[in-house]
């Protein structure tokens, strides 16, 4: 059945959904898993004692339920990244955003249908730096079966889940960034499927070993989970066809790169068709800053591709990887992919109902009395991050979906800026010593959030500012696809830009990598009621404000409308509210002193 329009693709699925869905269910258990990587042994959360935790596969139209039962000392959300959650976003898994986080020692159970969508998502915790080993795959296939892809079927599907790893306690380390107001420290590895690679210490044993046949297609599905970093991907000798990104089908396009930004998956054909032996599929970092950070992890994870048949002992080719500051090479890749139109499927709205201009950037904020380490030498300064200047505050009492739901006041308001306060020269990196920008500097607390009607077609100009360095930024947004329609290095020039528009077969997908020093053009249209959160994919950026959330406001029909959330949907505890939201409790319990609730737990 093919969808006619944005309004009736839900429709549309949901009258074959009746007839073919099935139920899907998976119990997670969320607790600790002692794991010994690069000779350092630590406990870390997975689900199901695993780490990357279970796939996850469905058909479209199936309806999907996972009980997670949190037996964790820290709070805890589940995230379907990318999932539209259509009428079901008390499922989305934002924490603070949609729900309140399910205590230590309690359970919630996640039902959400899978509708109009075929693809690779993943899922993922959505609090703190939990998703470093709280993640995994999500695989949907055409309701048809894999007979229905629209390329050539595949002899296996492989899942490819590039993440990061830290020696120490991810928890503690992202506490003490917030103490001290700065960023939190790099990851000691990168990983492919949960493995570092032999190039790190100690881990000569501790690599992924993919075995494939000489002649057959693989799908591979890229996901990358790291925390804070974009990657580049290769397989020596090997290259691919890009067929979707994002669970969205694209024009086939070939490349023996693939680059993914955090949040990011990618489908690609490979065809082992290279003189049988064993190869390298490796990563390693693309960094973005300019200038470069000091520091950043410029090491690089590798796995063992091998041919069945292989007869030769010599050592696996390496594959020539990409200078860890090629932007050429990375807006390449993001610029030359299109969105594949098939006969009946949606297309670019054409006319504008709303426009927004939005900056993303660093900055500095001034150091909360709780951050009890923020460095005296920045003037009593953190760092910060920010959308048009406005620094997100995650609320403390209630979920913004739940206030919304029930009109509670006071929780957030509605005037994210449509523009930012100041028109300046913003991807010009000398200005970072411009005394008179110095107010850009220092960002707007609070949680301000854009209010939009239903049925509302969005564009959105994402540009990228200097100030502290610029680099690039993946801006997410649940509950929604959206069509890049132009991206660009330097200041956003609608004259110009508006010239190159494809506006017949824009890349479509949820995460977009604002280029460093530049800018994306993005429009969607609003058919999804609820509160959905906008970020940086980026955590360290995400926890130091860069975000803000859509309020969509319910549609005409029955069908449009929120429906309450499910009755085991979790509560807020009644805090004593701080300037941030208390995110998770390091010790799973509170102390009274004085008659007021005093929380172990720190903010993101």
């Amino acid at each position: 059945m093919k969808l006619q329009s944005p309004l009736l693709v839900f429709a549309l699925a949901f009258i074959g959904h009746l007839a073919e869905a099935a139920l899907v269910k998976h119990t997670f258990h969320i607790g600790n898993l002692t794991v010994t990587r690069l000779c350092h042994t630590r406990a870390v959360i997975a689900v199901n004692k695993q780490t990357p935790g279970p796939a996850i596969e469905v058909n479209e139209g199936d309806t999907l339920i996972i009980e997670a039962i949190n037996d964790t000392p820290y709070n805890m959300t589940l995230h379907w990244h990318g999932i539209f959650q259509r009428l079901s976003g008390w499922a989305d898994g934002a924490n603070m955003i949609t729900q309140c986080p399910i205590l230590p020692g309690n359970k919630y159970t996640y039902k959400f249908d899978v509708m109009g969508q075929e693809g690779t998502l993943w899922w993922h915790a959505h609090l703190s730096f939990l998703r470093e080993t709280v993640h995994g795959a999500l695989i949907i296939r055409p309701r048809e079966g894999a007979e229905a892809y629209p390329f050539p079927r595949p002899y296996k599907e492989i899942p490819i889940i590039l993440g990061e790893w830290w020696n120490d306690d991810v928890m503690t380390i992202d506490r003490q960034a917030f103490l001290t107001g700065g960023p939190t420290r790099n990851a000691d590895a990168f990983t492919i499927n949960g493995h570092p690679g032999n190039l790190y210490n100690c881990s000569s044993g501790d690599t992924y070993r993919l075995m494939v046949e000489a002649g057959k297609t693989y799908l591979v599905r890229i996901i990358n989970a790291a925390v804070n970093n974009q990657l580049f991907f290769k397989i020596a000798n090997h290259s691919f066809t890009v067929v979707a990104v994002d669970a969205c089908y694209t024009n086939p396009y070939k490349t023996d790169l693939i680059v993914i930004a955090p949040g990011q998956t990618v489908d690609a054909l490979m065809v082992a068709d290279a003189p049988p032996a064993e190869y390298y599929m490796a990563a390693l970092a693309y960094e973005s800053a300019n200038p470069p950070a000091p520091i950043f992890v410029n090491s690089t994870t590798r796995a063992i591709v091998e041919y069945i048949s292989a007869m030769s002992t010599a050592l696996p080719v390496m594959p020539d990887l990409p200078f860890f500051f090629d932007t050429p090479a990375a807006h390449h890749f993001f610029s030359n992919l299109t969105g594949l139109v098939r006969p009946g499927d949606p297309t670019v709205p054409l006319y504008v109902n709303k426009r927004l201009f939005v900056t993303i950037g660093l900055g500095f904020a001034d150091c909360l009395p709780s951050q009890t380490l923020c460095n005296a030498s920045q003037g009593q300064l953190s760092l910060a991050a920010s959308m048009n200047n406005a620094s997100f505050i995650f609320p403390s009492r209630l979920s913004l979906l739940e206030a919304y739901f029930r009109s509670v006041q006071g929780i957030y308001t509605t005037d994210f800026p449509d523009k930012p306060p100041i028109v300046f020269d913003f991807t010009n990196v000398s200005l970072n010593s411009d005394k008179a920008l110095t107010p850009l500097t220092k960002t707007v607390k609070g949680t301000r959030l854009i209010s939009l009607k239903y049925n509302t077609t969005v564009e959105i100009v994402l540009q990228n500012t200097a100030i502290t360095g610029i680099e690039s930024h993946p801006i997410h947004i649940h509950g929604h696809d959206f069509y890049i329609l132009a991206q660009g290095f330097g200041n956003y020039d609608e004259a110009e830009a508006i010239k190159g528009f494809n506006l017949k077969n824009p890349l479509k997908r949820n995460t977009v990598a604002v280029p460093t020093g530049g800018w994306a053009v993005i429009r969607f249209t609003t058919t999804n009621p609820g509160i959905w959160f906008v970020h940086c994919h980026i955590d360290t950026h995400l926890r130091l404000g860069q975000a803000t959330a859509l309020v969509v406001e319910n549609g005409p029909t029955a069908h449009d409308i929120l429906p309450p959330p499910p009755p085991d949907f979790p509560k807020c505890e009644m805090k004593r509210e701080t300037q941030r939201v208390e995110l998770f409790s390091l010790s799973g319990k509170t102390t009274r002193k004085k008659n007021k609730i005093q929380n172990h737990t720190f903010p993101l």
